[in-house]
Formats: C-alpha cells, sequence, structure tokens
C-alpha cells in the first residue's frame, strides 16, 4: 500500500481513489466483456492475424518505394540502402479498440528527399506489382484532402494510407516519433500527419493500465455510436476526443475495472465544469512557432465549448466543432447513461440497456429539417454532398440564434439515394425531397458506411482545395430516357423553448446557410442543388427507420366544438409549427433565377397569418 501512495500516477491531478476492484465490480466487468461479445464489438483471433499479416505486406512496401524513390533520384547505393521507410498506425487499431470491419489507420514515414507527388505517383505502383494477386480490391488516392490520403480495400481489410517527410536522411525501423525534435522543418501537411500518430501514442502512455483504458473505451465508444453522438463533422466529439475522455478518468482512478471506469466516466464527465478544459497532461512548450492552443492568448480558443486537449505537441483542441445544441445532447446524454449504470451496478438493468440505439427519428422530435444535396452526376455528388455536409454545423449554430429553438439537434450522418427521373419536373421534384422515384433497386445507404474517402475530405473543411468532378448527367442505358440524380439528405431535429411561441422565421439562418454553400468556388449550378426542406417527424422516409421501429403516426384532428366562440385565439401544438421560411432553396437550375425566387418567397411571406406551411 505504501508503493501504491509514492507511486507518480499519470495525469494533472492526483487520482481520486486508489481502491482496489471488489468482488461484485468483477462480476459486472465480467458482465460488460460479455455483453461486448455479444454486440460483436471483437473480432476473431483470425481477422487480427490476418491484420498484422497485412501490416508486414505495406511495410514492405513501403520499404521498397523508398528504395524506388531513392535510386531515380540518383543517390548513391549507400544511402539507398539506408533510407529506410516505416509504417505506424494510428486510430482504433493503435488504441487496441478495432472490431470486425474496421479501418487500419497507418502512416507511412519516408525520408527527406521523397515527395508527397512521389507518394501519390510511385506507392500506387508498386502496390499493385508487389501484393499478391487480386489483393488490391480498390484505390482512391485523395492529394487535394486535408490530411492527404490513399484508401485501399488490401485482402478484405480496408486500409487509410496517410504520409509524412521527416527532414531526415533515413528513417530505420527504430525510429520512435515521440521525440519533438523530429517535426523541426515539416510542412503544415506533414505535421497533421504525424499528428494521429503521436497523439495515440501520448494516450496509451497516459493511462495506467491499458487493457482497462480498452475495455472502457469500447464501452464508451459502442454506447456514443448507438446514441449518434459520434462524429466530429457534424459537431460532436470524434474518435480520438472519446478516448481522451476514457483516459482522463482512468488517471482518476488506476486500480479501477473498465467497468467501474464506464461508471465514473458518466458522473465525472457528465458533471465537468466545461468550458474547463480536459487534460491529460500539461500543455508543452516546443521547438517550433506553431499554434498551440491557449485561450489566454488565441481569442478563438476562447469559444471552445467542452475543450478537449490533445497530449501530444503541439496540443490542439480535438472539439472546436461542438455547438450549445450538441453540447446540450451530450449533456443529456450523459446524464441519461450515469442513470442507467446506476440500475446495472445495482442489478436493476443490463449492460445491453446502454447500448439501446437513438431515438432521434423515433420519438425525441416533432419537426425536423431536411437539407438535400442533389446532384447530377455521383463524382460530383461525392464533393458536393462532403461539401454541405462540412457546413451543416454552421447552419446548426444560426438556428441557435433563434429565440424560440431550445435545440437544434443535427444526425450524425446522412442518407445517400439514388433516383431516377423521366423529366425535368420530376427531377425538382426529386430534389426537394419527394421520393417517388428513388431506384427500387438501390439501397438507401448512410455515408458512414459508404465510407467515400472523396465525401470525407471535402467534410472534413478541405472542399474550397477539391474540384467539382467535369460529366455530363447520367441516364440510363437500358434504351429509357431516365436522368439519374443522386442525393444526400442530413437531418436537423428542432426542439422548441417551452411555453415559447410555436411560430418560427427561420428565412435568415436558411439563406445564410444557403450564401455559404453556393459561394463554394467549386459549385457548379449545372450539376448541383440544394434545398432545405420542413418536415414533420409522421412525413419522415420509412428507409430512416430500422426493421421493427415504430413511425410517428399524424396526430388526429380535434374536433371544435360548435358553441366555441369566434374571437377565442387558438393555440398551436408543437407538432403544428407555423414556418417562416422559404418552402426549400433552389441553387442548381439557370432558370430560376434567385430575385424571382426571393420576391416568390416574399409574397408567400406576406400569405402566411392565415396559412400554416409544411
Amino acid at each position: 500500500m505504501a508503493a501504491q501512495q509514492t507511486r507518480q500516477w499519470p495525469g494533472v491531478t492526483p487520482p481520486i481513489s486508489l481502491t482496489l476492484p471488489t468482488e461484485s465490480e468483477l462480476v459486472a466487468n465480467d458482465a460488460l466483456m460479455a455483453e461486448l461479445k455479444r454486440q460483436n464489438n471483437f473480432e476473431s483471433s483470425e481477422e487480427t492475424e490476418k491484420r498484422k499479416t497485412t501490416l508486414q505486406s505495406i511495410q514492405k512496401i513501403t520499404s521498397e518505394f523508398v528504395k524506388v524513390v531513392s535510386k531515380k533520384k540518383g543517390l548513391p547505393q549507400t544511402a539507398i540502402d539506408a533510407a529506410g521507410g516505416k509504417i505506424f498506425t494510428y486510430g482504433s487499431y493503435r488504441l487496441g479498440v478495432y472490431g470486425p470491419g474496421s479501418d487500419i489507420d497507418t502512416l507511412v514515414v519516408v525520408p527527406k528527399h521523397v515527395s508527397r507527388d512521389d507518394f501519390f505517383e510511385e506507392f500506387p505502383l508498386i502496390l499493385e506489382r508487389l501484393a499478391p494477386p487480386g489483393a488490391i480490391e480498390e484505390m482512391t488516392p485523395v492529394p487535394d484532402a486535408f490530411v492527404p490520403i490513399i484508401k485501399l480495400e488490401f485482402s478484405g481489410i480496408s486500409i487509410d494510407l496517410i504520409f509524412a517527410r521527416l527532414a531526415v536522411p533515413s528513417v530505420p525501423l527504430a525510429l520512435n516519433l515521440k521525440d519533438k525534435s523530429l517535426l523541426r522543418g515539416l510542412d503544415e501537411r506533414d505535421l497533421r500527419s504525424l499528428n494521429g500518430t503521436r497523439v495515440t501514442d501520448e494516450i496509451l502512455d497516459l493511462v495506467p493500465q491499458q487493457k482497462t483504458f480498452r475495455t472502457a473505451l469500447r464501452g464508451i465508444k459502442l454506447w456514443a455510436q448507438r446514441r449518434a453522438i459520434y462524429a466530429n463533422v457534424m459537431g460532436f466529439p470524434g474518435g480520438v476526443a472519446w478516448a481522451m475522455l476514457v483516459a482522463r478518468v482512468c488517471q482518476l482512478y488506476p486500480q479501477a475495472t473498465g467497468s467501474v471506469v464506464i461508471g465514473k466516466f458518466f458522473r465525472i464527465i457528465g458533471k465537468w465544469g466545461w468550458p474547463q478544459p480536459v487534460l491529460l497532461k500539461p500543455i508543452e512548450d516546443g521547438p517550433l512557432q506553431v499554434r498551440v492552443w491557449n485561450p489566454r492568448v488565441y481569442n478563438g480558443d476562447r469559444f471552445h465549448l467542452m475543450p478537449i486537449i490533445t497530449p501530444a505537441y503541439p496540443s490542439m483542441c480535438a472539439t472546436h466543432n461542438i455547438t450549445m445544441s450538441t453540447k446540450t445532447i451530450i449533456v443529456r446524454e450523459l446524464e441519461r447513461g450515469g442513470d442507467l449504470v446506476d440500475k446495472i451496478f445495482t442489478g436493476q438493468l443490463q449492460w445491453k440497456e446502454l447500448f439501446s440505439k437513438h431515438s432521434f427519428f423515433t420519438h425525441d422530435y416533432k419537426a425536423y429539417l431536411s437539407i438535400i444535396a442533389a446532384s447530377r452526376t455521383k463524382d460530383a455528388q461525392l464533393v458536393w454532398s462532403g461539401l454541405v455536409e462540412s457546413k451543416v454545423r454552421l447552419l446548426v449554430s444560426n438556428l441557435e440564434t433563434q429565440g424560440s429553438i431550445e435545440v437544434a439537434h443535427p444526425f450524425n450522418k446522412g442518407f445517400d439515394r439514388v433516383h431516377h427521373c423521366h423529366n425535368e419536373e420530376e427531377v425538382e421534384a426529386v430534389i426537394h425531397g419527394n421520393l417517388n422515384y428513388q431506384a427500387a433497386n438501390i439501397k438507401t445507404e448512410t455515408t458512414d458506411v459508404v465510407k467515400d474517402p472523396i465525401r470525407n475530405a471535402a467534410a472534413q473543411g478541405n472542399g474550397d482545395d477539391m474540384p467539382m468532378p467535369n460529366g455530363d448527367s447520367e441516364t440510363t442505358s437500358n434504351g429509357e430516357d431516365k436522368h439519374t440524380i443522386y442525393t444526400t439528405t442530413y437531418y436537423v431535429g428542432i426542439e422548441l423553448v417551452k411555453d415559447g411561441t410555436k411560430r418560427l422565421d427561420i428565412s435568415y439562418q436558411t439563406r445564410e446557410f444557403r450564401d455559404i454553400c453556393l459561394g463554394w468556388q467549386n459549385y457548379k449550378r449545372e450539376l448541383n442543388s440544394l434545398n432545405v426542406v420542413y418536415t414533420r417527424n409522421y412525413d419522415l422516409p420509412v428507409d430512416v427507420f430500422d426493421s421493427g421501429e415504430i413511425r410517428p403516426s399524424k396526430p388526429k384532428k380535434k374536433v371544435a366544438r360548435k358553441a366555441e366562440p369566434a374571437a377565442v385565439k387558438r393555440s398551436y401544438e408543437v407538432s403544428e409549427i407555423e414556418l417562416l421560411s422559404l418552402p426549400a432553396f433552389i441553387v442548381r437550375r439557370p432558370i430560376m433565377q434567385w430575385a424571382a425566387l426571393i420576391d416568390e418567397s416574399d409574397a408567400l411571406r406576406r400569405r402566411l397569418p392565415d396559412r400554416k406551411m409544411g
């Protein structure tokens, strides 16, 4: 016990408790592990070995890649032999919380004479040449991404390859990226690429027991995904942020089991004194003239609502996208999770209750905004929908300024649909949300399942550097004159202030959102469109619900009493919101001029006092 008292535990504060687990806590941890396995959270040992073999192949290909480039640049043989090249992993695989179908985030580190252009020109060719026959099932280079990436399927395993060049003549296999001096002389893209591995390694070094951390993180990650609060782009914490939160609780309870850490997690993080930052260690200075998170110096850092700060130099806020609404949702979910875990530990509930699915579409809201991004070609839609997705949180922030709105809750993924139209009238209906022309043989997919690297790159804020693919509108090849329209719809649930007005004017907020998207320099009105459509809960499409879920039904109209005086003013129900905004924003068709559209909308607005809009 004396040794425990004198041991230096990681963290910016001492532990809250060093108590060893009780028998009941061990039993609860076993039950948690059993439930995680039932939820298919672990992959088989054979699949894990397959991952290791795949990474060994990628390492060999990396070494060959560096040699090929070194020879082309005329280096002497001794320098070629010593040039090296090494891969590092980061993200869920490096943290040890991957499951069936998880990507392997992989960093390729090379010496100074190998450029990023070399990576995108030579690496795919060497991959194709050295990989086993048929191993490369798919490969998509995205050199214009915020963090340039090559996404590929290698022997059935999804690999995300990013690149970093160090200002050193060789990269031996023994190289460790923890040395801050290795960051000297690097450009911003190389620094961003290195950041993932450096942060992941720091997190693992800063938790008292990695096994406990991994168990707890698996549980919290599954909970956050099921509750639809796992998406950095949409204003929720991403994987790294959730990992840092779990790591902080592990520091406070270094002897606890994973199940206890989960229970403490909900209460500690749920009651956290935001905007006090979550830190795993003190913020460090370093050798570079780069920005390090510091609200005393940088005004923008003062507006971070739930700052979770990365431990590796240069420290950054991993949650700068969180808005007032998404913070409210996160805090509510933390409170709910804490109440459930309390009952789990007293035997009133089982762990599966914690991992139940969200009720965003089935119960939470009576009014939604459907944000419909559409394009006439598939390639154009990938870029356009990603660009629109990256701006949804800006719409949410603007909606929060409307006094009647308590919460504007963005769903954490979009819905991809394909439609076949015979004429422009049907196209017009589709881009306004009509699903009558949806292709029957093509299933609706969510953006988290598709995981397209081009869309992800645009969604992560790099749309300005991504060109809109050229191409003619697509028509079917079966002899029929049909236009194929691709749509991606994002949903925002609207919660009104209690006892407030049920009459909303969000025309300014939606118009500004339209202007931002339409103002994108690569927008093409002959290819792309954007509509914001008000949708009642009972009008939501069938494909947003899972099998067995009960769709909201349209409320029955109340029969008016004959004796009711005409002078009595009728109050609005929450489900009968009078929406004062443009019914939709049309930004595609050149024949639809904006002035005419706004004039029409103004005329419509003048007629609204005696009319409800749906």
